[in-house]
């Protein structure tokens, strides 16, 4: 005490002096002012550690060099009120991480945790696009970053705990390399470390890209640009906890040698948050599991082995409705005459709870003994069938169907006026390719208000999407934008990834020349202590009482798309190998399944969809194209109905409703911007006639003179007879001289054709 006393007073002998200055000086306004920045000086000297009422809160900082860049956490200098409160940088990009806890509400028999990230444009030196500069509802980023967070740390909380937790992370610097979702998984670690609630951490979380075949260690974003995979996993020292990856068909014994090298980082970060843990030394509170069920034993005496039954029914609707059956003799039996209390003393929240820990005990038994809810094999597809070409008008659509689940795949193919404009902390780009998925109450026969999409729907879409993306083809081989509906019709299990299959046969409906077709697949997993199940496609049975959802996407070459969630504290390299080789097995199944209703794209595309053409000019010769105030350009669109795009690099793309129109368009264009070669056909219009010939104007600002002896094949009298203002004639291009002058010829264009014909006639005969 008495140190700590003479400690606080050398503070204030220290602050005084600071005040003195500042009085002297003149800087001081008013007593009230200097007595402000007084206190502030002795909060500043004394942060190092400041008493509470609960705990003692000392600045912990620990850094690592970790992939070319320091990393650091620090805490006790912000939010010192928060459970738990963690400063993460890496490079430039800081992540401030805040983690709350609260009591649980009455009654609750779930875990409420909460994970929410939000980028503020100010923290990459921007103002948010829009008429708003303020930030409003969160973008998709955001909502999946708060996916990606909440996934690995949802687990590693006891079963039972029920107190509300909330995780917070807030982007408070990015530098525009280093991308800050990953941050926000090892801070939401570190946070609840801190924190007094049993959280069984830590874990952290690495990205691995993989340039010119050598992996590389939290690429920037200039590397993920040139990266043939984008890979996040998360875990703790001893196994792997998340993961989520994309990739360009990359091998499956690729994907895992991956996956091991992110597990071997995340050690070195797991070791790194212990000694920030132990040097923060916060209290923790021990958790205290509830009372034994009183339902628990009775229950599965009683109602066990009708469940177990009643489990093993195929139909999805029949075996809900006999379990709901069970339930309600149940608890008919325990609950007499309507009473809320049994007379064992336990409430209808603790039966409710008992039941479904029997319906848990009773699949996973079933399914280490072999058998599967719906009878299948350990690796059997359920029964799949698919179709395309099942909407009229819609520029390409299918409808994809395994056992219970079924998606249905709308198309639309737009001009580049349609792409996704995506503004965020880092450049603003475009997308070409768009996947949304839609998940109505219909699908799982229930009823609930229709509103805006939610995290999950948001979350399934991207996981398709993204899974597709990498066979899409290229803006030059195919200008389209494109956008695929996937509504799930119904819903019995891995419906993302039936979304993968039907998004897959709606672009080779529409035309789009996709590089392979991509097919998904769900692998789940049961394990009871030393020995695991893995399970092919994933029924909502299994998935819920399961331990494992791993969703694999690729093409017959490799991954595309991989996504990891587990119920339990992490999975083996051992499962994690044989899951991959697993879900191999089952897309190749999938991937011939498909192919017999659609063996490969459609050449042409729908008669409904835009035409679009591209050419490519010199950039100086844009202007040309536009004209003064946009005059030239303007009228080509309204003569030939087209609508033109012209980028910065040249590219112009133009697209009409019918061929004829855009490729009018085109041939104007290559005219006004092309010179003008000898031996090249134009179609002009002819702009004064004389009596020695026409002048034609071939190009905007671009005449030749076709010769009066040039207009025809025979004698011509006068140029009357074959011309006047205004006519469009073909003519072909027979000198430039040195002075630029052009000559033309209609008459060469007339014995050319002429030829052909006669040609032509020789053949058929």
């Amino acid at each position: 005490m008495a140190r700590r006393m003479a400690d606080e007073n050398t503070c204030h002998r220290e602050a005084r002096t600071c005040l003195n200055r500042f009085s002297n000086s003149g800087r001081n306004q008013t007593s009230a002012a200097l007595e402000l920045h007084l206190n502030r000086f002795v909060l500043e000297k004394k942060s190092e550690k400041i008493v509470g009422s609960r705990v003692t809160i000392v600045k912990v900082t620990v850094e690592r060099d970790f992939g070319g860049r320091k990393l650091s956490l620090t805490t006790g200098e912000m939010a010192k009120q928060a459970a738990g409160a963690v400063l993460v940088q890496f490079g430039e990009t800081v992540v401030f991480v805040a983690a709350q806890n609260g009591p649980g509400k009455p009654g609750q028999d779930f875990f409420p945790l909460t994970v929410d990230y939000r980028e503020r444009s100010a923290a990459a030196g921007k103002f948010p696009g829009g008429f708003l500069k303020r930030e409003g509802r969160p973008t998709l980023k955001e909502i999946l970053t708060a996916r990606l967070t909440d996934r690995p740390i949802r687990p590693l909380f006891p079963e039972g705990y029920v107190e509300e937790i909330q995780v917070m992370s807030n982007v408070l610097a990015c530098d525009g390399e280093n991308d800050p979702d990953v941050l926000s998984i090892i801070g939401a670690s570190a946070a609840l470390g801190l924190a007094p609630v049993p959280f069984q951490g830590p874990i952290a979380a690495v990205r691995i890209g993989r340039i010119d075949e050598q992996l590389v260690l939290m690429p920037t974003q200039e590397q993920i640009d040139q990266s043939t995979l984008d890979l996040v996993v998360a875990g703790n020292k001893t196994s792997v906890l998340m993961i989520e990856g994309f990739a360009a068909q990359l091998p499956e014994d690729e994907m895992a040698d991956a996956i091991m090298y992110a597990h071997a980082q995340i050690v070195i970060l797991c070791e790194m948050q212990e000694e920030f843990l132990q040097k923060a030394n916060r209290p923790k509170q021990a958790f205290v599991p509830k009372a034994s069920n009183p339902f628990d034993a009775p229950l599965r005496e009683e109602f066990y082995q009708q469940l177990r039954d009643a489990k093993s029914i195929k139909g999805k609707q029949e075996r809900g409705e006999k379990i709901a059956a069970i339930k309600q003799s149940a608890k008919d039996k325990h609950f007499p005459a309507g009473s809320d209390v049994a007379a064992n003393g336990g409430t209808t929240i603790e039966f409710g709870v008992a039941f479904d820990n029997m319906a848990y005990r009773a699949v996973r038994d079933l399914i280490m003994t072999g058998t599967r809810p719906d009878g299948r094999g350990l690796t059997d597809l359920r029964a799949v069938s698919c179709a395309v070409g099942v909407l009229p008008r819609v520029h390409g659509s299918a409808l994809f169907t395994r056992g219970e689940t079924q998606s249905l795949c709308t198309v639309v193919l737009g001009t580049p006026r349609d792409e996704q404009k995506v503004d965020g902390l880092f450049e603003e780009y475009s997308k070409r390719f768009m996947l949304d998925y839609y998940f109505p109450s219909y699908s799982v026969g229930e009823c609930r208000p229709i509103r805006g999409p939610g995290r999950r729907e948001l979350g399934h879409g991207a996981l398709a999407e993204r899974s597709v993306a990498s066979v899409i083809p290229a803006g030059d081989k195919f200008p389209y934008t494109m956008r695929v509906i996937s509504d799930i019709m119904e819903s019995n299990g891995s419906s993302s990834m039936a979304s993968v299959c039907s998004a897959t046969l709606g672009l080779m409906d529409a035309g789009v020349p996709i590089a392979q077709p991509v097919a998904g697949i769900s692998i789940g997993l049961v394990k009871d202590k030393e020995s695991f199940v893995l399970l092919t496609d994933i029924i909502g049975d299994e998935d819920h009482y399961g331990d494992m959802d791993f969703k694999v996407a690729g093409t017959q070459k490799g991954v595309t798309g991989i996504q990891l969630d587990l119920k339990i504290d992490g999975i083996s390299e051992e499962i994690i190998r044989a899951t991959l080789v697993q879900a191999r097995t089952a897309r190749i199944d999938l991937l011939k399944s498909m192919l017999l209703a659609i063996r490969r794209p459609r050449t042409e595309i729908a008669t409904t969809a835009p035409r679009l053409l591209m050419t490519k000019i010199d950039p100086a010769k844009i202007g040309l194209l536009i004209g003064p105030g946009g005059k030239t350009i303007r009228a080509m669109q309204e003569e030939t109905g087209t609508t033109i795009d012209i980028k910065d690099d040249g590219t112009v793309t133009i697209s009409c409703s019918d061929k004829e129109g855009a490729e009018d368009a085109l041939g104007r264009i290559e005219a006004m911007t092309e010179e003008i070669k000898v031996g090249k056909i134009y179609t002009g219009r002819v702009s004064s006639v004389k009596d020695f010939g026409a002048f034609i104007e071939i190009a905007p600002g671009k005449d030749g003179l076709c010769h009066i002896s040039e207009l025809s094949d025979g004698y011509v009298k006068s140029v009357a007879e074959i011309c006047k203002e205004g006519d469009k004639l073909t003519v072909k291009v027979i000198a430039v001289d040195e002075q630029n002058r052009v000559k033309l010829s209609r008459k060469a264009v007339l014995m050319e054709q002429a030829a052909a014909a006669a040609a032509g006639d020789t053949e058929a005969v």
